[in-house]
């Protein structure tokens, strides 16, 4: 029983509010999901550089020096903002590999949320309210962003088996239900050169639809053949750089609904996700269908 947020936005009014109105969204869906909470924000480019979030324990002594590191172990550019137990890494597109390569030998208990042009992902066990308010979520910006509230039933409660999940560069999932041929298809993936970091049943739906998109599916591709290859129950809301995708199952138990307007496009596993989104009261407001794909893009 997890909650799911995301939202689109069509107008550049609203992106310095992105992380206030998606914060406000997931603190609603709290009683969906204790464990532990989430949010991926797309924000912008960065002169051409990738951006490198990354997660510790312990990041008094993991963050430390770690941009002067990386740069004397790569002599890359690295430079390091940090957020509490998060860190962004900007790098140099040609130097990335290098980058992460280092960053494995510097401090092998860093874990990487996420890689891309645009997308930072933030993720902790609590709950939503302490979640955001440790990264300061509301004060980001940015033109689409999806977040999780979970209720553990397939894993262990940790950061990383918190969502969103991130398996390809600027791609990341949230996920409602639960797959019953997960293991089956981490071994296939595995074997198509696809990792893991977790046992959790949502990274392999994520690294599925990650997989279907570098071997040239689009989005909505790949969407259309999760219905097929994903055996389960599930919700999916997946974010990439340029937009914003939800599928249901055919049997499509798992609550859910979505409104747009002029301005934006949202998401919520239940209707009061939304109510303080502006002009709500006269949005269109649907259950999306069973078996169907929805997908924006900028």
């Amino acid at each position: 029983m997890c909650g799911i947020v995301g939202l689109f936005l069509k107008d550049k009014a609203l992106e310095p509010k992105l992380g206030s109105m998606l914060t406000d969204m997931l603190v609603t869906m709290t009683d969906r999901g204790p464990d532990s909470a989430g949010i991926a924000i797309y924000g912008s480019d960065v002169d051409s550089k990738v951006k490198l979030t990354i997660q510790s324990d312990n990041p008094d002594i993991d963050f430390e020096n770690l941009d002067k590191d990386l740069s004397n172990a790569t002599n890359a550019q690295v430079t390091l903002s940090t957020k509490d137990t998060h860190a962004v890494l900007e790098i140099s597109h040609t130097r990335i590999n290098d980058v992460r390569t280092a960053l494995t030998e510097l401090r092998p208990n860093v874990r990487i949320m996420s890689t891309g042009d645009i997308i930072e992902i933030y993720k902790e066990v609590g709950l939503p309210k302490d979640v955001a308010e440790r990264f300061d979520i509301a004060s980001m910006s940015g033109t689409h962003g999806i977040g999780h509230t979970r209720m553990a039933t397939e894993s262990a409660i940790t950061t990383m088996g918190a969502h969103p999940f991130s398996t390809g560069s600027d791609q990341c999932l949230v996920h409602n239900g639960s797959l019953s041929n997960h293991n089956s298809l981490r071994r296939k993936l595995k074997r198509e050169g696809m990792t893991f970091e977790t046992e959790n049943d949502t990274e392999v739906g994520a690294a599925y639809l990650s997989h279907k998109m570098q071997n040239g599916s689009n989005l909505g591709e790949a969407l259309e053949s999760s219905l097929e290859d994903l055996d389960g129950f599930f919700t999916f809301v997946v974010g990439t750089k340029d937009g914003f995708g939800v599928v249901r199952d055919p049997i499509a138990c798992k609550p859910a609904v979505m409104a747009e307007t002029d301005q934006y496009v949202a998401f919520g596993s239940e209707y009061r996700a939304l109510v303080n989104l502006p002009g709500i009261e006269d949005a269109k407001v649907w259950e999306p269908e069973p078996a169907t794909v929805y997908f924006w893009s900028h």
